[in-house]
């Protein structure tokens, strides 16, 4: 048997188990998006596009430390600190490379890493890279400091990515001792919560507080970063091997994102449009039957159980005109899969209605092909 063999072999496996996907090979056209993480759609808004179009080159030309540093990064860097309240920030090619890059780093400050299970998987991944003792607590519910472990890296999401819940990062800061440190993941917060957006974490003026952060939801744009005191920065420099070893952030990228992140700090406007946005869906979801969380974040998770029942939702609305693609495992976990839909600052309240319509002719087809309506997750 070849490797190709073997590779059929799980793939047969991926699609018994209602698990396989593909890449859409065209764009979206004319259905409702709701699958986007351009919050307050930035990405198409005149002003970031112009910048990036005015840029004086396309590519970085290589790594930070040897050809690949430009003004645009020193400048974008200088701005998200002022922005967070932290002394340095430092690029990373994406969100994925500064979790990977702050975390291997951070491990060597501590004995014991706790994350919570509900983690983005680039964090996940992050610690799995580490050689530290790690500890996995159930969703915020981080043990006290009692129970730990010698001096500890605690690693949250402030917004989690799938389920759109929140945690009081500033009640797991109280908890902390001197030697330990709080990563904390703004990626879906910054934009959205704080003044000026600065996220959930602006008023933790602590040195323990690190923030990791990306330019690709709220901002519009591409890349990531990590803000935090400035020794800690100098030592990814000099350590963070996905900060050493990969090519920089494109100029044109981190100068789009300067024009975003000016938008953002003035974008009252378009977060009041976005919490209301979100209210109306939650609105329509409780008139369906679902239940919803109360937090006014992005991310709101229809919960149907298994994989084929969430691809059939996927597709049921596609066929409204309504994109909101199937999360499942190992995205969630077994059981959870769902329909995630991220409400944007530039989706009328029309489209939201339009959604909610959807789902009701969506749930009342299902109706009539199963005999009975499932709520949450659970067949009644």
């Amino acid at each position: 048997m070849t490797y190709l063999d073997r590779a059929s072999n799980l793939l047969d496996a991926i699609r018994a188990n209602g698990r396989y996907r593909t890449i859409r090979t065209h764009g979206l056209g004319e259905l409702l998006d709701f699958s986007s993480n351009d919050y307050l759609g930035l990405a198409t808004h005149p002003q970031v596009v112009e910048a990036f179009h005015g840029a004086s080159r396309v590519g970085s030309g290589g790594a930070r430390l040897l050809g690949g540093s430009h003004r645009e990064h020193s400048l974008l860097e200088e701005e998200l600190a002022a922005w967070l309240g932290r002394e340095r920030a430092l690029l990373f090619s994406s969100g994925y490379h500064a979790a990977l890059g702050a975390i291997s780093v951070l491990a060597r400050t501590v004995d014991t890493i706790y994350s919570d299970r509900l983690n983005h998987a680039s964090l996940i991944d992050g610690i799995r890279s580490t050689r530290n003792e790690r500890v996995i607590y159930e969703h915020a519910a981080l043990p006290p400091r009692a129970a730990r472990k010698g001096r500890a890296l605690i690693v949250t999401e402030s917004i989690f990515s799938m389920d759109g819940d929140a945690v009081d990062v500033g009640a797991v800061l109280s908890t902390l001792g001197n030697d330990d440190v709080l990563l904390v993941d703004e990626a879906h917060a910054l934009g959205l919560l704080g003044p000026q957006g600065a996220g959930a974490a602006h008023a933790l003026r602590d040195p323990r507080v690190v923030i990791m952060g990306t330019l690709s939801k709220a901002l519009g744009g591409q890349g990531g970063f990590i803000a935090g005191p400035a020794p800690l920065i100098e030592l990814l420099i000099n350590a963070a091997r996905p900060f050493i070893f990969d090519t920089a952030l494109p100029p044109a990228l981190a100068l789009a994102a300067r024009v975003a992140l000016v938008l953002v700090r003035d974008a009252d406007h378009l977060r009041v449009r976005l919490h209301d946005n979100v209210a109306r869906l939650r609105e329509g979801l409780q008139s369906l039957g679902f239940p919803t969380i109360p937090d006014l974040s992005p991310i709101v998770p229809l919960i149907l159980g298994g994989e084929e029942r969430a691809v059939e939702m996927a597709q049921r609305l596609e066929c409204r005109k309504i994109y909101a693609p199937a999360i499942r495992p190992p995205t969630v976990p077994a059981g959870t899969s769902r329909i995630r839909f991220s409400v944007r600052a530039d989706h009328h309240s029309e489209y939201i209605d339009l959604l909610v319509q959807g789902l009701a002719s969506c749930l009342t087809s299902s109706m009539r092909k199963a005999g009975h309506l499932a709520l949450g997750g659970e067949e009644r």
